[in-house]
């Protein structure tokens, strides 16, 4: 089995003169969690090379056994120092594809062609294609095969307002996630802030918030079996 992961290159937090990137979490919980299985991973960003990790999923409260893990795994940061170039990769080469989130990827994945391409030919592949956190951005031009948005009519979740509002950022980033999904006609639900939750409509795997990164991964492990 391969699954290609993809993450963010955008290191800016809007004006605010503030680093954002990938959250760790999101990264280092589905990483091992398929590593762990057997699974082959290919990482790939939209530049190519190091992908950018949040400062502020590196703080000690944001740290998890899966956290630890990767700081202490060379392997792991080889990987994520050197990560594949967007435009280099087919989705044929792949059983699946996994988006992390982190706010990096509201800026450039949200508005990225060739990663719009590519998820909609894993889509039209009827391959799994899994999102977590922030990532649904990426979900935002991405279109269904009868033309219309990917989300529409199908049952999402990912970042909500009210945790954007938590965190302060809702005046920062270009756009809400949970707003841009119920525009674009998806089913959104949600849980309590921070509670773990994800949902899956056919191919389309969706989670809520860094608490849900391994309930998308195994549902994802699932649909790859």
């Amino acid at each position: 089995m391969k699954v290609l992961f993809v993450l963010t290159s955008h290191d800016k937090l809007g004006d605010t003169g503030e680093k954002t990137g990938f959250w760790v979490e999101e990264f280092a919980n589905p990483y091992y969690t398929l590593l762990d299985k057997g699974v082959d991973i290919t990482v790939a960003t939209p530049k190519g090379g190091k992908a950018p990790i949040d400062p502020n999923s590196d703080t000690e409260d944001n740290q998890t056994e899966d956290t630890k893990r990767f700081h202490n795994d060379e392997a792991a940061q080889k990987v994520i120092n050197n990560t594949v170039k967007l435009d280099d990769v087919k989705a044929e080469d792949f059983d699946g594809v996994f988006y992390p989130g982190g706010h990096g990827p509201l800026w450039d994945l949200a508005n990225d062609k060739t990663s719009i391409n590519l998820i909609e030919t894993f889509n039209r592949q009827e391959k799994p294609i899994a999102f977590v956190c922030h990532a649904p951005a990426a979900l935002k031009d991405v279109k269904g095969a009868n033309g219309e948005p990917l989300v529409k009519g199908k049952r999402v979740t990912g970042f909500t307002n009210s945790e954007e509002k938590a965190v302060e950022l809702t005046d920062v980033v270009p756009f809400l996630v949970e707003d841009m999904l119920k525009k674009n006609g998806g089913d959104y639900s949600k849980v309590d802030d921070w509670g773990e939750y994800a949902v899956v409509d056919g191919n389309l795997i969706t989670g809520q918030n860094p608490a849900s990164s391994g309930a998308v991964a195994d549902k994802l492990y699932e649909m790859l079996k």
